[in-house]
């Protein structure tokens, strides 16, 4: 494929950065340089944050009903392009082509969602203590929206913040991740050409700090959103806080995963495999951290470990391919410290452990048995293709593993026992909790975490209030 010219959309325009600065672009199944993209300049920046005030007055103007028609539209878009904005997000991120074409399509349900969602953003009148006064409670868009994303999904974290965003009549910039770059701006270009108009929406990318550190403090900006790591997140909150504007964090996770003597151990497997090993294992709602109940512990793990060596893994242009590469070296690199850590206080390999002799950032499909909580796998987020197992005898045992760390984004589990469900919804101490079945991150329903994974929504109808507020207005008549 010819890998597009990377540009930056400022007030409805394409164009290069102000300084001429581009960064490369590298497959990482090959770890060749595919191609660059833009930076934005401070100039750039500037001219973005003027746009994104202009473009707020002219897309709050439209009527509900017309924004969630052009909402559609660029859903419409999306999925008629889905093929060649999937192939984007595999080159540039590995993911196999598969996985690719879900997120695109599942993004644009994701925008259908929010634009019917939009018609819904009711206010409330208020009874009154005095028979000539009337008080309503209004609910207005916040304003000029900044969001930062990252590379993992690189269509759908961003549509994750535009949609409630242009739903709620709120224009927005975003920092687009720069590792995959042409992705979003494809995907952007949907937006463009259905009519949304100049300034609502703005695509930069450059030096993350810098935009950060420039854009948070403007007077225009109203509302942050970022998704990524803890300590990026921490940072970007208390930037934001400083100025007292509202943010959404969808932070780091170290999903656990229970699973209990009496669970349909073949449909658990079956189900895990596919979300643990899902683009590489690079996803913060990963399962990770795999309690299992003593009495059928030996076999689930073989029952995964030899679903995990079944797995093909290879560029993810190739139709067999089922799990792609790592990112970049770093996260390789990362990933195989933390294993070698591991494994030397006393982990059993069952499965993988290294990284694959081959061109590209690959590694096995990884599973650990006997793992304990002094292994820094077992406190970090290890965000790569390894699957952690320990045993547990009672319940309250794998719940009290799950809550230990500081984390709260995701959890699963598996049982048949009502009991043993309802100790779980009690007891488990996350944002999100599926049980038998993977029924995270749809578009109605809630997605976000608690602790130090973030604070929010960004799902359901909770994601539109982020960009929301109560104007509440008392009138006495005459």
């Amino acid at each position: 494929m010819n890998y597009p010219e990377v540009k930056l959309l400022i007030n409805g325009q394409w164009r290069n950065g102000g300084d001429g600065v581009r960064g490369e672009v590298v497959n990482p199944a090959t770890g060749a340089t595919i191609g660059s993209f833009a930076h934005a300049s401070r100039a750039d920046l500037d001219e973005a944050l003027q746009a994104a005030q202009v473009g707020f007055k002219a897309w709050q103007a439209i009527s509900v009903f017309e924004r969630s028609k052009l909402m559609r539209k660029a859903a419409g878009l999306m999925r008629e392009r889905a093929e060649a904005i999937a192939t984007l997000i595999t080159v540039e991120e590995g993911k196999p082509l598969g996985e690719a074409r879900m997120e695109v399509n599942g993004a644009a349900d994701l925008v259908d969602w929010f634009a019917e969602e939009a018609r819904r953003t009711y206010g409330r009148v208020i009874p009154s203590r005095a028979s000539n006064v009337t008080q309503q409670a209004i609910r207005v868009p916040i304003g000029p929206a900044i969001g930062f994303t990252p590379w993992n999904f690189p269509v759908s974290q961003i549509l994750r913040k535009i949609a409630p965003a242009l739903a709620a009549g709120c224009s927005m910039i975003i920092k687009g991740p720069e590792e995959t770059p042409a992705a979003p701006a494809a995907m952007f270009a949907c937006f463009t050409d259905a009519g949304v108009p100049a300034g609502t929406l703005q695509l930069v990318y450059g030096v993350p700090s810098e935009i950060s550190d420039h854009c948070i403090p403007s007077p225009v900006i109203r509302k942050v959103s970022f998704t990524g790591s803890v300590p990026v997140g921490k940072h970007l909150a208390a930037l934001a806080g400083q100025y007292m504007k509202p943010a959404t964090m969808e932070l780091g996770g170290h999903a656990p995963v229970i699973i209990c003597n009496d669970a349909d151990l073949e449909a658990a497997c079956s189900a895990l495999i596919a979300f643990k090993f899902r683009n590489a294992g690079q996803v913060c709602i990963s399962p990770t951290r795999f309690l299992v109940q003593d009495g059928v512990y030996a076999r689930f793990v073989e029952m995964f470990s030899d679903a995990a060596t079944a797995l093909k893994v290879g560029d993810g242009l190739d139709p067999s391919t089922q799990m792609g590469p790592l990112i970049n070296e770093r996260r390789l690199q990362a990933v195989e410290r933390l294993v070698a850590d591991a494994v030397s206080k006393g982990a059993r390999v069952e499965t993988g452990g290294a990284r694959l002799d081959r061109p590209g950032h690959f590694y096995a499909p990884t599973v650990l048995s006997n793992v304990t909580p002094e292994m820094a796998i077992m406190n970090e987020e290890p965000f790569g293709p390894v699957a952690l197992f320990s045993a547990f005898h009672h319940l309250d045992e794998a719940i009290a593993e799950a809550n230990r760390l500081p984390f709260g984004l995701a959890s699963y589990a598996w049982t048949r026992r009502q009991a043993d469900v309802h100790a779980l919804t009690q007891g488990v101490e996350a944002g999100m909790l599926t049980i038998n079945h993977l029924g995270l991150a749809l578009p109605e329903t809630p997605y976000g975490g608690i602790k130090d994974s973030g604070h929010g929504s960004e799902g359901g109808s909770e994601a539109l209030d982020g960009y929301l507020h109560t104007h509440f207005v008392s009138c006495m008549h005459a």
